[in-house]
């Protein structure tokens, strides 16, 4: 047994030990970086937060950090290049911080990641969850260790991790669901990702209502297909819409990308019922040729989603209906392309988001042929691409001359700000900071000088400022 004078001096050098580890976190900086979807986003702000707490700062520009962390994406080639790049780039502005490396590219490729020069640690999508814990660990060693890959087979990857982010405040991405159990043949996000699986709708709420307390007034709901809301809690999307529909302080709430075959007529109904729900639709179609949707291995044909989009007009004439199109894809003929272009033409959307088709390694896409050439790619989203920008003028132009509610955001180009009417038109008005966050009665009146947005005038302030 110790002496007492002992006991009493080792337990002041534990205070002692605490005390200066608790220093040496709040004395450290982090930068934070992400690439892809408003998910990564919402899932760095979540880390961000969880730092904070821990006393760590966020970095100021120009300042070098002690610590990076970045958040990567891997949904195209193209996504895996600019990763790359950017922790290269980041490197060069921080040679001295410890690099954190997490995300779909660090999950699907971590002996790649780890091989980047200045790479310190690898962390994949079950591990994402835990960085606050690294970083401490990191600071109370009081030495860099070796560079380490720390991940999970995506089999093991089940948690949900709650995150949301904040867009200057005025728009926030709340995630409600995780993962894909769809397995399209193009796509490597199920074997990132893992699973579906999502929160609870009682957590979720809890959320929107921490958004209300933090200032914010519209919330956009993210995930990887979140129609598929429920697996892991037995509950179904259409009930989170109806609860988060009575948040008191939440004036909008916008559906990020839904398969058309989860939006049920009764979510549509509801939306064109709701006050808070938004008459804006982001919808992916991938391909307008049904024999190209088989070969995706996607879950519904051209005649269903046609009946969607327009049940959507029909009941919400004034809606924006965006649509996914990929182009290029293995085995789609000159034929096959003529049959997916003519049937876009025929569907009432407001505009299209146009990608060319990329090679991902492990995925069922690879024993398709034949291979389309970039040329031919290239061409093939050309034509969409005028397509799409003559159907989102004639969308925008529709509105001239027309009042609306506009939600301003903080977002400003010299002597102009901007928002969005309940239907994403962007409109642009004279910048003045109390109209930051502030929803208006606007009038639209044509084009901005760019083309970029709708001239506005205020009618009026709702929120009194």
């Amino acid at each position: 047994m110790l002496p007492t004078y002992l006991k009493k001096c080792y337990l002041c050098t534990s205070i002692l030990r605490k005390m200066i580890d608790a220093f040496e976190i709040r004395s450290k900086t982090v930068a934070y970086y992400s690439l892809g979807c408003k998910l990564n986003f919402a899932e760095t702000s979540t880390i961000g937060n969880e730092l904070a707490m821990l006393g760590i700062r966020k970095s100021r520009q120009g300042e070098e950090a002690d610590f990076c962390i970045i958040n990567t994406c891997s949904v195209t080639e193209l996504a895996d290049k600019k990763s790359r790049q950017m922790i290269r780039r980041i490197r060069k502005s921080h040679p001295n911080a410890y690099l954190i490396v997490t995300g779909c590219y660090a999950q699907l490729q971590p002996k790649k990641v780890a091989k980047i020069e200045g790479v310190d640690l690898v962390l994949g999508i079950e591990q994402k969850k835990d960085i606050s814990k690294y970083v401490q660990e990191i600071v109370e060693r009081q030495q860099k260790p070796a560079s380490m890959i720390i991940t999970s087979p995506v089999k093991d990857v089940k948690t949900f991790v709650p995150s949301c982010s904040a867009e200057d405040r005025t728009r926030h991405f709340l995630k409600v669901q995780d993962g894909c159990d769809y397995f399209c043949t193009y796509c490597t996000i199920p074997l990132a990702r893992g699973q579906s699986r999502n929160g609870a709708i009682a957590d979720i709420v809890r959320q929107a209502e921490q958004v209300v307390k933090n200032g914010g007034k519209e919330i956009v709901l993210t995930g990887v297909n979140i129609g598929d809301f429920g697996k892991s809690t037995q509950e179904q999307f259409i009930d989170l819409l109806k609860a988060l529909d009575k948040v008191n302080g939440i004036e909008r709430f916008r559906i990020s990308s839904i398969e058309p075959n989860l939006i049920t007529d009764e979510i549509i109904s509801f939306v064109a019922e709701s006050h808070r729900f938004m008459p804006h639709f982001h919808i992916p179609l991938q391909s307008g040729s049904d024999a190209v949707l088989r070969l995706m291995h996607r879950r519904y044909d051209t005649t269903l989603f046609r009946q969607k989009t327009e049940m959507i007009k029909k009941m919400i004439p004034e809606a924006f209906i965006g649509v996914d199109i990929i182009i290029g894809t293995r085995g789609e003929t000159d034929e096959l392309f003529s049959e997916c272009k003519s049937f876009v033409e025929k569907i009432p959307f407001s505009r299209l988001l146009v990608f060319s088709y990329s090679e991902r390694p492990a995925t069922q896409a690879l024993h398709i042929t034949p291979a389309i050439p970039p040329e031919i790619k290239h061409e093939r989203s050309k034509q969409l691409l005028d397509l799409s920008e003559k159907r989102w003028r004639s969308f925008y132009d529709s509105h001239s001359g027309k009042t609306a509610r506009t939600l301003f955001e903080h977002t400003r180009k010299g002597k102009f700000m901007f928002g969005f009417t309940e239907n994403y038109v962007k409109t642009e008005i004279a910048f003045h900071k109390s109209h930051c966050n502030s929803i208006c009665t606007i009038r639209m009146n044509g084009w901005n000088e760019d083309k970029t947005a709708l001239k506005a005038d205020i009618i009026i302030d709702e929120d009194g400022k």
